[in-house]
């Protein structure tokens, strides 16, 4: 027998969705103060949230009318027009705060600007009382206490309390991210875990303001390895900041990404990071980015999930293709800069006791692989034949070269080269610092910088096959690789589609060698599916091109004179990209003056 569910019962399956742990109650709490104009925000817990959350606001307040209404069902002050293509605000569905109040006991207690008494209504498991009289500053305060008493088992898959109070203070910091104007703090069993001022509206300085704030959440690191990112196509708008190739994290966590002032999780987006950073990162490091998307209403569609944490575009290739342009043209304006967490790393051993043992840099740590790799190529290789090197270099360094002490070394940005210790790294002195060159690691981002320029201009090397290759998928998958096929052909991959489910591959790029051509256009399909863009032929190319340049580039243990010494710096300082080496590491390091007189006590 078909019969309608109780109101109840129908908010408790809503709040399944709506309030699937404490953080998605505290992020609808903390939303609903944002829209109401709040200047001061302060967070309470208890028990990671579980059993209490508290925020007080001291936005515009409801009246008794507003307060009834707003613990009911798809209630909502947030949508005058009806028109779900113009949502301006964080809230709009009305389904929040009754989902809450339905697991369980919700306290509104809210004074309206210029009202002369607060009132508070209450509901526990669904049940509502109020509004009555309270005793209440201006602004509103929401306290939710035993979460899910309601539906007891929602908390058997709840995770432990620090993990669940991490992604509390995440929801927070998130969303402070995005409005900066607005103070924060978050209290928990008693510590103050979080507080950030109010620093200003984003005027004239945003991108400062959104810099500082941004600092204060992430890591105050970030404010000196960040680069600016502005950019505008048809109407959309990028902005925030990203870091340098050289300060990055071991995952995604630290990626920040914001649809009209929304903290979303989108996988275009975060493709989008990937794909801009591929030429410069491991696979296995991420940047640390926080990127605002700014775009017409009726051009993002919020309204896909009750938790408004995913979005869709209207035009994702636009969106898409903004984000990838403007990160590597920002890249490409960094030049040759560095991260400079290398350099204070380096100033911090140098003092009593060296760097603590859970210091943290910002690079990666080697595995075992990796650093036997990184050992074979930059082993000593004594007499290097002059096939094996891509420019003719002489083997010693003649007396008469050596470098001139009145050279003016204020002249170059990385200086001019003093020495060459233990025949890998060259010490160059600018006006005011000391810098060390890894040789190595130098040349081989300038080898493949040229290399990547050579392919660009000539274009890349196709292999005929002798018989094509016949690779079967399903039908949509070979449809949208058949609907690609003019931008494979420019990576030197030809194939075209043959009958229904299937592509036939007639050319591979001659770089890659004997390729798995099955498995390699099986990956394309499957990346365009979950990314909306194929990285396995970019990132094979750029592995081969890499490897290309790390044999071709000079070796660690291999003597420079002055001429080539100073011939390096100056090519790195043209070259765009060479603070890193292919994989992310730093190519050199900077100490400053001001820094090495603070070690010998001159300062």
């Amino acid at each position: 027998m078909i019969r309608r569910l109780p109101d109840v019962l129908v908010n408790q399956i809503a709040a399944g969705e709506v309030v699937e742990r404490p953080a998605a109650a505290l992020k609808e709490l903390v939303e609903n103060a944002v829209d109401a104009g709040a200047t001061r925000i302060d967070v309470t817990l208890g028990e990671a949230g579980k059993a209490l959350i508290v925020v007080a606001d001291d936005g515009r307040g409801m009246t008794p009318d507003e307060l009834a209404l707003a613990v009911e069902r798809h209630a909502t002050s947030k949508l005058p027009s009806d028109d779900l293509t113009r949502i301006l605000t964080f809230g709009f569905r009305g389904e929040a705060l009754p989902s809450i109040g339905a697991v369980a006991r919700l306290t509104i207690t809210s004074r309206a600007a210029g009202a002369g008494e607060a009132w508070c209504v209450r509901v526990d498991g669904g049940a509502k009382r109020g509004p009555e009289p309270a005793a209440h500053g201006g602004g509103t305060r929401v306290e939710v206490r035993e979460l899910f008493f309601a539906t007891p088992a929602r908390l058997k898959f709840l995770k432990g309390d620090r993990a669940e109070l991490a992604a509390c203070i995440d929801a927070v910091e998130r969303l402070a991210m995005a409005n900066p104007a607005i103070a924060f703090s978050v209290a928990a069993d008693g510590r103050s875990l979080l507080r950030l001022p109010a620093i200003g509206a984003l005027g004239r300085e945003a991108a400062a303001v959104r810099l500082e704030r941004l600092a204060a959440v992430i890591d105050r690191a970030f404010f000196d390895n960040a680069i600016p990112i502005d950019a505008e196509r048809e109407g959309i708008r990028l902005t925030g900041h990203a870091s340098l190739p050289t300060f990055h994290r071991a995952t995604g966590q630290e990626q920040y990404l914001f649809v009209n002032g929304r903290p979303v999780r989108d996988r275009l987006l975060a493709g989008a990071v990937r794909a801009a950073y591929a030429d410069f990162l491991a696979r296995d490091r991420h940047p640390v980015v926080a990127l605002f998307v700014d775009l017409p209403p009726d051009q993002v569609d919020v309204n896909v999930h009750p938790a408004k944490a995913e979005v869709r575009f209207r035009d994702a290739g636009l969106v898409r293709g903004l984000i990838v342009g403007a990160l590597k043209h920002a890249l490409a304006d960094a030049g040759f800069r560095a991260a400079t967490t290398p350099s204070l790393g380096a100033l911090a051993a140098f003092r009593p006791g060296g760097l603590p043992a859970s210091s943290h840099s910002g690079l990666a740590r080697p595995g075992l692989s990796e650093a036997a790799a990184a050992f074979a190529f930059q082993a000593p290789l004594g007499a290097l034949a002059p096939s094996a090197r891509s420019e003719p270099m002489p083997e010693a360094i003649p007396a008469s070269s050596a470098p001139s002490s009145s050279t003016p070394a204020a002249d170059y940005p990385l200086g001019v080269a003093r020495a060459q210790l233990f025949e890998t790294y060259i010490v160059a002195q600018t006006a005011d610092s000391v810098v060390i060159v890894d040789q190595h690691a130098a040349h081989e981002r300038l080898v493949y910088e040229r290399i990547k320029d050579e392919l660009a201009a000539d274009g890349v090397k196709r292999q005929v096959l002798l018989l094509p290759e016949i690779v079967e998928l399903d039908d949509e998958r070979a449809e949208r690789l058949a609907a690609r096929a003019a931008e494979f052909a420019e990576l030197g991959l030809v194939l075209e589609a043959f009958g229904r489910g299937a592509i036939a591959v007639r050319e591979v790029p001659a770089l890659l060698g004997d390729v798995d051509v099955a498995g390699l256009v099986r990956d394309l399909a499957d990346e365009i599916v979950e990314h909306g863009d194929a990285l396995s032929l970019r990132e094979k190319l750029a592995d081969v091109c890499s490897t290309m340049a790390c044999h071709g580039s000079v070796r660690a243990g291999r003597r420079l004179n002055a001429e080539e010494m100073n011939a390096l710096l100056r090519r790195m300082e043209a070259t765009p990209h060479s603070g890193q080496c292919n994989h992310g590491r730093p190519t050199y390091v900077e100490l400053g003056l001001a820094d090495i007189e603070k070690l010998f006590g001159r300062r």
